[in-house]
């Protein structure tokens, strides 16, 4: 059996890999169009940064290499114009020259381009993209050569997040631009990207959302961008807009796609037989509604061409859907992590979403270097599902992200996982695993024992008309009434029992202790604000 694989990076090299372990006498052919194959797309801000010092440690085999551990064969440099998949055939340009193969098997990882608007100087010297080692080594001798002492970025998503701290940590003065209203738009809800773009802007990274850029300032090489709200200027200007499946030559294939990204099935089948798709250029399914979704992930791709293989060497396969999953640094000392849905694509997908933001320590809080995570989680209200989390720390927020992956999969209520049984040290973690403090937060609040004012509602104002009152351990918010929680064992004078309070801590545990108690003695008006100090910026009205 032959089996022609288009794309050489992350998806066609593990299909590949993989079909030559299920088969040893497959005959196995990639063709890609650079030099470079399995590298790592995903390092390529950390070598910008420095931390990742050389080019080489991003190129994870050659082609001499690869070839020789998996006996595939590896043909770089051709661009794949079109497919004849009646013919079963694949044409393509190699050295100005034109090419036909034939095959049994396709799999199509052609994997995605930058997103390069059609603008004035988007060609001029300066401009960057950050997709392959080329790019980012382009843009590292750029700064260097230049001299370079500002950048601009269009794009405040992952990557172009991650982009900027690394030149950020250069030295250079960075500017973020972004048409979304919010940084990380469909990854984190806006009051989470609201605070991570606090963090931002405090360590000296400028971020301009809601502003659309118009083209590329300069004449002989760029010198910035020009936006709706004005020009930035800028000695090195990168564009992580985006990216688009890297499809046009399907045209007249009759394989099906939807905005250019390949619609396949569980076993990354496309519509017609024998051809198979995976990487950032196909769909995949939406592990909690069973949509087609596009999650153009490294992670992503391995596990679907993974798929693609056993699928075609007559192995049990079936990917059961992606989820977003993503985990970004955004500073030293900021991580952020997410999967499943958010608030918004919650409801937007049916559910009656119930959330909490909570504050929990990442591990004891006694040990050095201790921490927290600000953690979100989204539940349906009815059945207490488990549909999303988003969370920040200085610390491993992945390993909040997995358990929610896990949970996810397993269609988990918040309450399945009050008694799991966590790993716990105080270098790692709680006694109380961080993740399981958050559910029992979210519990508290599904059954009604805590009655919160959520970050997005006060940023709305809907505290506007409630008398905020200090809970911290001692004064710490300027207008406030402070009330010291261990002297409250019966009414408190001067409130009345029916007057709206807010009950502002640093995190939000000590608001809900004195709540606790306030109830007891027949207090019906009062909110704990979620996240407290530590994730809103609380401001008391004059009286």
């Amino acid at each position: 059996m032959k089996i022609v694989v288009i794309g050489g990076v992350a998806a066609g090299t593990k299909a590949a890999a993989r079909l030559k372990r299920n088969d040893r006498a497959a005959e196995v052919k990639i063709f890609t169009k650079g030099e470079d194959i399995s590298y790592a797309g995903c390092g390529l801000p950390y070598f910008i940064g420095g931390m990742i010092p050389s080019r080489k440690q991003l190129i994870v085999n050659t082609p001499e290499k690869y070839e020789g551990l998996t006996g595939a064969e590896v043909v770089t440099g051709c661009e794949i114009k079109s497919v004849d998949t009646q013919k079963k055939t694949v044409t393509g340009i190699k050295d100005g020259r034109e090419f036909t193969e034939h095959y049994d098997k396709l799999i199509i990882a052609s994997g995605a381009v930058p997103f390069v608007p059609d603008m004035p100087g988007k060609d001029l010297s300066g401009v960057f993209c950050v997709r392959t080692p080329d790019d980012a080594t382009g843009l590292s001798d750029y700064i260097r050569d230049k001299s370079c002492r500002s950048a601009v970025i269009a794009g405040a998503g992952f990557i172009g997040l991650e982009v900027a701290e690394n030149l950020s940590s250069l030295g250079l003065d960075v500017t973020v631009v972004d048409a979304a209203p919010q940084i990380m738009p469909n990854a984190f809800d806006p009051e989470m990207a609201d605070y991570a773009a606090r963090r931002l802007e405090s360590a000296g990274i400028h971020l301009l959302t809601g502003n659309k850029i118009t083209s590329v300032l300069g004449k002989e090489r760029a010198e910035g961008l020009a936006t709706e709200k004005g020009d930035i200027q800028a000695d090195v200007t990168v564009l992580a807009i985006g990216i688009r499946p890297s499809t046009a030559f399907l045209e007249g294939s009759g394989i099906k796609t939807f905005k250019g990204t390949v619609l396949t099935n569980e076993k990354m089948e496309t519509n017609v037989p024998d051809v198979y798709a995976a990487g950032d250029c196909a769909m995949v399914s939406n592990m909690i509604t069973g949509e087609s979704m596009w999650s153009a992930m490294g992670s992503t791709a391995n596990i679907a061409a993974r798929v693609a293989a056993n699928a075609i060497s007559g192995k049990p396969a079936s990917y059961r859907g992606a989820l977003g999953t993503g985990v970004v640094r955004l500073l030293p000392d900021l991580n952020a992590g997410r999967t499943g849905m958010t608030e918004s694509q919650a409801r937007a997908s049916g559910y009656d979403p119930e959330t909490v933001v909570c504050v929990t320590d990442d591990k004891a809080h006694y040990y050095p270097g201790s921490s927290f995570f600000i953690t979100k989680l989204i539940a349906d209200k009815k059945t207490h599902r488990l549909l999303g989390i988003q969370v920040f720390g200085s610390g491993a927020v992945d390993k909040m992200v997995d358990i929610a992956v896990t949970g996810i999969a397993a269609k988990m209520a918040i309450e399945d996982f009050d008694t799991l049984d966590y790993a716990y040290a105080p270098p790692f973690s709680t006694a109380i695993h961080p993740f399981v403090q958050a559910c029992y937060v979210l519990e508290n609040k599904l059954i009604g024992e805590l009655e919160t004012i959520t970050p997005a509602e006060y940023a709305a104002g809907k505290a506007s008309d409630y008398r905020v009152i200090d809970v911290l351990p001692a004064p710490g918010i300027p207008g406030a009434e402070w009330i010291d929680l261990s002297e409250v064992n019966g009414p408190v004078p001067g409130i009345d029992k029916d007057e709206k309070l807010l009950l502002v801590c640093a995190r939000g545990k000590r608001g809900y202790f004195l709540q606790n108690r306030l109830k007891f003695y027949g207090y019906t008006n009062t909110r704990v604000l979620e996240g407290g100090k530590t994730f809103n910026v609380v401001k008391v009205k004059a009286k």
